[in-house]
């Protein structure tokens, strides 16, 4: 197999690892009786804890009217609550809820721990190129997203 055709069979194995991706975050959402947006946000929301409606606006890259239903249908489903920053009363804090973090190690616990003990047979050397890989596949990704949301291209 030359180089090219290495090269061109990991592109088809990221397309199929990206499907993979999509397939999971699908029965998750499903699972929390959730849509993708809100479990992005919840997903958001768990990793930086409380965060404000602004930085998920940000952080969503969602809309500041998108970002409020989403909250709103968080919070009936009782994954966040809502409070006034004490230092800001005009910022409003979304916080993580028990239930959230129990719906956490429920779905995502499970593929930590499997992923981990897929890597435990590789070598630090092996997992170093592995890291590296994955960074540069996310540099790309997030070059390749910034493109698309560039100005149209005009024909």
């Amino acid at each position: 197999m030359s180089k090219d055709d290495v090269v061109g069979e990991v592109a088809v194995r990221m397309r199929m690892l990206q499907q993979s991706f999509d397939a999971f975050d699908e029965a998750a959402a499903a699972l929390l009786g959730l849509n993708r947006t809100d479990l992005r946000c919840l997903d958001l929301i768990l990793a930086k804890d409380p965060m404000s409606a602004g930085e998920l606006t940000t952080a969503a890259k969602l809309s500041p009217a998108a970002t409020t239903t989403a909250i709103d249908r968080l919070e009936r489903a009782g994954f966040v609550t809502r409070s006034r920053d004490a230092a800001n009363r005009r910022r409003v804090l979304v916080a993580a809820t028990e239930a959230a973090r129990a719906a956490e190690r429920e779905v995502y616990g499970p593929l930590g721990e499997a992923g981990r003990s897929a890597l435990r047979p590789y070598g630090e050397e092996q997992l170093a190129v592995i890291i590296d890989f994955l960074e540069t596949a996310r540099r790309v990704q997030e070059e390749q997203t910034a493109r698309l949301k560039g100005p149209p291209v005009r024909g």
